[in-house]
């Protein structure tokens, strides 16, 4: 295993009653990785992504956050180790500004007597300072989400998942519901987080995505391992393969 390793899961299993969802999977991640994470319906695929995240509790296994075993009992405490989960359908508030939505329960404020109060200056600089550092273009700050185009929600909540100085973020489907020319834009982003530092697992039925922002993948068959390799050692048919459970 790499010194700079972040995260871990070792013999990870989870059962809902007498339905086996994982089964003993192990996944590690380092510092500034592109993980992709493929297969099938049904493989497991996003019930790890939430035993990771804190929404699920592993009924086996350990999860282990830079080297040291922790216990997530919310998605808080994943937060507070700096992890992030951007889900599929967003959860973004379409009637707020892009501002409001990145800082929404974290909104920065400003003192006044014993009071507090909603620092909307401060949150609109902290906004652009942020946008601009993920190269994020949209008009303003102050734009309602519910005018951005998919792609640009997409920019959104991934900003939002990495306004606290995120270590790591998972990604469920991130390019799923885009047109065709918003997909490149995301998955630009995705690699200005690697350069950044921030490591980043993907989920993702797209080859193409897997095969442009991915340094490794690994595949998932009925809630086991099934295989991994470095992408530079694999190829698209191999991958497609391993989700349909079939090796070489």
């Amino acid at each position: 295993m790499s010194d700079n390793l972040v995260l871990e899961a070792k013999s990870v299993s989870k059962f809902f009653g007498t339905i086996t969802a994982l089964q003993n999977v192990d996944l590690h991640l380092n510092k500034g990785e592109v993980l992709g994470v493929v297969g099938d319906n049904g493989a497991g695929k996003s019930t790890l992504m939430k035993v990771l995240s804190g929404l699920y509790k592993p009924s086996e296994g350990s999860l282990f956050f830079d080297k040291e075993k922790v216990t997530l009992n919310s998605p808080r405490d994943s937060q507070n180790l700096g992890l992030e989960m951007v889900y599929q359908d967003l959860a973004l508030a379409g009637n707020l500004p892009i501002g409001d939505n990145i800082f929404l329960g974290r909104e920065p404020t400003r003192k006044v007597g014993p009071f507090n109060f909603l620092d909307h200056k401060k949150r609109k600089q902290l906004t652009e300072e942020h946008l601009a550092k993920l190269k994020i273009n949209v008009k303003s700050a102050d734009q309602k989400v519910e005018e951005l185009s998919g792609g640009q929600r997409q920019a959104v909540a991934i900003a939002r998942a990495t306004a606290f100085n995120a270590k790591i973020v998972l990604m469920d489907e991130p390019t799923a519901a885009l047109a065709v020319k918003e997909v490149g834009k995301v998955l630009d982003l995705i690699l200005n987080l690697k350069k950044l530092g921030v490591s980043v697992i993907v989920i993702s039925h797209r080859m193409d995505d897997i095969f442009t922002v991915c340094d490794r993948v690994m595949a998932l068959f009925q809630g086991t391992n099934f295989a991994q390799s470095e992408l530079k050692n694999t190829s698209r048919d191999e991958v497609i393969g391993w989700i349909m459970g079939k090796k070489d």
